[in-house]
């Protein structure tokens, strides 16, 4: 028989003890534990009691830790003295270590005594914790484990023995038919190979918090079919269940409320947990015998595969239909049914990585985890096609069990083009699921939008005549698709459902589809001429250079195509005819410099021809015939020399004509454009003007790498929506007193522009500034730069500033030579901006990474991750954050003491990695210090009294120092590897002449420590540039 894989035990019943005892032999005259143990074993109970006569020493041995460890279940015997003896305190740590936070149940005992005097240590056991504490002063923690594991054992449910008062053996006897009942239970089937599933347990288990018996909790687990939330369901009961006094695992509810109804569901729930036969009979009747029954006792219920809220309703419909500390578990597609009964606590399933994948997949197709070399390139290869789809990995190393490379590789390939159709089956689920609507999104989504940005989807499904936002929520809902980074994405293996759904409708003809996008197919279409009227879409990316030879008519037969999508495509001639019905035309690099004659779409919303041949004159026509045009891109259009009037296209809301190197004028229409949201003329280096402009919508404005450019449009009335302004590397000379008037600005880029000289005004709420290697030294008036770092003064919250400048603002209220400035403060947080001014000399010819420490009370509370600068700086600059927006709010809550002072210091440096030393050319990294340090208190928001600042010559203020609580941590330099991944590289040390120069450059070269904290850099934590 083939090797199993290996099978945590946190979710395995293959128990070596199904219960271990602890317990005070000399209180409970030893037979009390002896004869529960007999009466344990003799009901095939495997039990472990640990005899005090072989304990050696007050150590637990690794042999007993392990017992634990591997034991299903504890019983702890409590009685008179019990606290006297360490070994048994120590034991019951581990215990509530090992088992009761495993969620694992552990029954106390409490043999003569009352659960209070354990719960609060009093009477006797408060005097033996008197010589405990006095015995162990040195080691306060020992103890205080000590209290706190009887305090949360003997607030566990468990049963009272009065010697005297009651019969021993019928006593032991309920004990033993309780601990028969509990480990009894018929155990569920997790998988046959259960790779993956220990993290996945942990981060369910923690959203449970079985450890606690207070209250009722309700957790989803959400994915799309075949994800594995049934397998992870299953493993968490098989791991918690015996904690429980009822269980029921209520599987496929969609199915058997399908097949069956409501009430045969209520009826298995009430037979399981109460173990008895019940018949309901009617959906509104059970529910409140649910309740009668079920109120006072603690379950575990798991709801499987729930797809309607009446399900939810008619089963678990309140917290309160059940006992204090039940848990209940629902799996569902759908994340806002969760959401509409009420459940908080959900976790979203993760697809297998690569390496899990490639397990989960060579146990099904081999049996084993060593295969043979010659199969790793397909086995890979399947993996990737899978993404991480345990269902799928496991019916295809299934399919394939036993066979050839040659038959692997050929049923890949037959996948890739039609899927395996159980696999179709399990997910077509979901998109069946959905409103007529709803599925018209999907299937545009996964035909022709995948990976593309959601703003471009929204208006692409807009134009197409469908209002998208309700249902793209509903897809994400449901787990059809997400959006990530502003993208929308989808499983490969949901998108490949999706085409087969379109491609089913006509199997042989793709003429006769509604979408198509295989690139052979469409060749095909447009080759031999087999258009049809139920065409609606095409999404064509070609591979290679292949040349598709057509006659240029084959469109005229699309009567109804609305959306045509050419990403990469040649073609032998133009199109002779396109379409009338055309909302969305998104062509890049249309190769001709004209369009049909007799093209006239009026419903035409999008008009994208990037990269394309067309010239002016198509464009002064475009505008004229297509008047609903919401969209145009000509980004890159190499022969557009000017912009006609776009007067005629009022409805305008995007246009983009970035890299039209040519483009030398723009007609005065284009400021007046009253629903224009975006306007792009990025890298227009011939522009030599721009037309004034009163874009009462626009917000965002991009004139960057305009370097004929060299005034800033005249702005004429108020812009209330303008966010960004971006004039990097422009010829920009001044912007005008009028600029100042965008109050609504909270974006500014004007880094690299070397050729300004005035700045007439800035918006009062700007928050980020970039304005970089200026080179204003001989052109920007100091009034100007004063203006820009005055920006202070206005108290703007998350305020993010980078200027070039050598001076530090004379407003600032504490300025300190060096990296790092310190102050004080009571009551609450401080709001204020904090300061550094850098001396940067080029040496290195790279961006470099900002990286921002924050301590409070000698606690990390930062953001553990930097920033890189898109350029590299030349010239000195200073650095100007708002402080709040520099750590985490929960972590300063957990180190601020409400009472007294508290410490606060803050250190700034730049990070040039990799790069070439001046000195040694094996250096790691070189590390540039901040000048001078500074902040400035908002006014408005913060008393100055509150605040104390120090210098680092000064000594820490005594009576401050005595109301803090500061802590001893390491110096930040030692910690900026920590917070980066480093290559592996020898270290260095510094010499006399290294020192020398690094004083007198104003950066320091520091050492590699070696990779110690998996943290990459972010483009949205501290400043986000470029």
């Amino acid at each position: 028989m083939a090797q199993q894989p290996s099978i945590s035990s946190s979710f395995s019943y293959g128990w070596t003890y199904d219960v271990f005892i602890n317990f005070r032999g000399e209180d409970t005259r030893f037979d009390f534990a002896r004869n529960l143990y007999e009466a344990l074993q003799q009901k095939g109970i495997h039990t472990f009691l640990d005899n005090e006569r072989i304990r050696k020493g007050e150590k637990i041995t690794p042999s007993l830790l392990k017992a634990i460890r591997e034991s299903r279940m504890a019983i702890t015997i409590f009685s008179r003295n019990y606290a006297s003896s360490t070994f048994c305190l120590d034991e019951l740590v581990q215990i509530l270590e090992h088992i009761n936070k495993k969620g694992r149940l552990v029954l106390p005992i409490f043999y003569g005594v009352d659960p209070s005097e354990v719960r609060h240590q009093r009477n006797n056991y408060g005097e033996v914790f008197a010589q405990h504490e006095r015995r162990f002063k040195n080691d306060k923690e020992k103890v205080r484990k000590w209290r706190q594991a009887l305090q949360d054992a003997a607030s566990l449910s468990g049963l009272r023995f009065e010697p005297g008062y009651q019969y021993e053996h019928a006593f032991i006897k309920a004990i033993a038919k309780e601990v028969t009942r509990r480990i009894n239970r018929k155990p569920l089937h997790i998988a046959d190979y259960p790779l993956g599933l220990e993290d996945r347990m942990q981060k369910v288990n923690s959203l449970l918090d079985v450890e606690s018996n207070e209250g009722v909790r309700m957790v989803g687990i959400c994915g799309t079919g075949g994800i594995g939330k049934s397998t992870i369901a299953r493993a968490v009961c098989s791991s918690i269940v015996d904690s429980f006094e009822g269980f029921c695992f209520l599987a496929d509810v969609r199915e058997n409320t399908v097949n069956h109804g409501l009430v045969y569901v209520q009826e298995m729930l009430l037979s399981e947990v109460l173990e008895e036969d019940i018949k309901v009979r009617d959906v509104n009747k059970g529910i409140p015998i649910i309740k009668q029954r079920l109120h006072k006792k603690k379950v575990l219920l798991v709801l499987d595969d729930v797809d309607k809220l009446k399900q939810l309703q008619a089963i678990a419909g309140g917290l309160d239909w059940f006992g204090s500390g039940s848990r209940i578990i629902v799996t569902t597609r759908d994340k806002h049914l969760l959401a509409r009964h009420g459940v908080e606590r959900i976790y979203e399933v993760d697809c297998l990585n690569r390496q899990e994948g490639l397990e989960l997949l060579k146990w099904h197709a081999f049996k084993q985890r060593r295969v043979d070399a010659s199969y790793i390139d397909v086995l890979n290869n399947v993996v990737l096609y899978a993404c991480g789809l345990p269902l799928a990995l496991e019916i295809i190393g299934s399919n394939l069990f036993n066979r050839e490379i040659n038959d692997w590789n050929s049923a890949l390939e037959s996948y890739q083009s039609i899927p395996i159709k159980e696999i179709q089956q399990i997910l077509k689920v979901s998109y069946d699921a959905l409103e007529e609507n709803e599925q018209e999104i999907f299937l545009d989504i996964a035909c022709c939008f995948k990976g593309d940005s959601f703003e471009y989807v929204r208006s692409a499904l807009c134009a197409r005549g469908i209002c998208p936002d309700y249902g793209v929520k509903v897809l994400i809902d449901k787990c059809l698709i997400k959006i990530n980074h502003g993208k929308v994405t989808m499983h490969d293996l949901i998108q490949a459902m999706g085409k087969e759904i379109v491609r089913q409708k006509s199997p042989y003809n793709p003429g006769k589809r509604t979408r198509l996008w295989f690139h052979k197919d469409i060749l095909h279409v447009l080759e031999e001429n087999k258009g049809s009227g139920k065409i609606e879409a095409i999404n064509l990316d070609m591979p290679g250079d292949i040349v598709i030879d057509w006659s240029g008519k084959a469109f005229k037969k699309m009567s109804n195509l609305k959306m045509l999508i050419i990403r990469n495509a040649h073609f032998s001639i133009g199109p002779k005819y396109l379409p009338n019905s055309l909302r969305v035309l998104d062509w890049t690099g249309y190769p001709f410099s004209y369009l049909p004659s007799d093209f006239n779409p009026k419903e035409l919303i999008i008009l994208k021809m990037p990269e394309s041949f067309l010239k002016r004159d198509v464009l002064l026509k475009a505008c004229r015939k297509f008047q609903s045009l919401s969209v145009m891109n000509f980004r890159g259009c190499k022969f557009l020399r000017q912009v006609s009037d776009l007067s005629a296209v009022p409805d305008l809301r995007e246009l983009c004509l970035d890299g039209c190197t040519k483009l030398n004028e723009v007609h005065g229409s284009i400021g007046f454009l009253g629903k224009l949201k975006r306007l792009g003329v990025r890298n227009c280096r011939k522009l030599k003007t721009f037309p004034s402009i009163k874009l009462t919508s626009l917000e965002f404005l991009n004139l960057s790498g305009c370097s004929g450019l060299t005034r800033f449009p005249e702005i004429l009335g108020t812009m209330e929506n303008i966010k960004d302004v971006c004039l990097d590397f422009s010829g920009i000379e001044d912007l005008p007193l009028s600029f100042k008037s965008l109050v609504t600005l909270e974006k500014l880029k004007l880094s690299c522009c070397r050729s300004i000289e005035k700045i007439g005004g800035i918006p009062p709420n700007l928050k980020e500034l970039s304005a970089i290697n200026l080179d204003w030294y001989s052109h920007l008036s100091l009034e100007s730069r004063h203006i820009l770092l005055c920006q202070a003064l206005h108290e703007v919250d998350g305020l993010k500033f980078i200027v070039e400048e050598d001076k530090a603002p004379e407003w600032l209220d504490h300025y300190v030579e060096g990296d790092s400035c310190s102050f004080w403060f009571q009551n609450e947080f401080p709001n204020m901006a904090v300061c550094f001014g850098a001396l940067i000399e080029d040496i290195w010819h790279s961006p470099p990474k900002m990286l921002i420490d924050v301590r409070v009370n000698g606690t990390d509370v930062g953001l553990p991750e930097g920033q890189t600068i898109f350029a590299p700086l030349s010239t000195p600059h200073v650095f100007l954050f708002d402080l709040r927006r520099l750590f985490f709010e929960d972590k300063l809550k957990s180190v601020v003491s409400e009472r007294g002072w508290n410490h606060v210091d803050i250190s700034f440096v730049l990070i040039y990695i990799n790069c070439p030393h001046p000195v040694e050319s094996d250096i790691s990294y070189v590390m540039a210090r901040a000048k001078w340090s500074g902040a400035y208190v908002y006014r408005k928001k913060s008393r100055m009294e509150d605040i104390q600042f120090i210098n680092h010559s000064q000594e820490a203020v005594p009576e401050l120092l005595k109301e803090s609580s500061m802590n001893p941590v390491d110096g930040f330099a030692e910690l900026v590897p920590r917070r980066m991944k480093w290559p592996h590289t020898e270290s260095h040390s510094v010499t006399g002449r290294e020192t020398n120069m690094r004083k007198r450059k104003g950066w320091e070269s520091s050492i590699n420590m070696g990779p110690t904290c998996s943290h990459s850099f972010s483009s949205d934590i501290i400043f986000p540039l470029g």
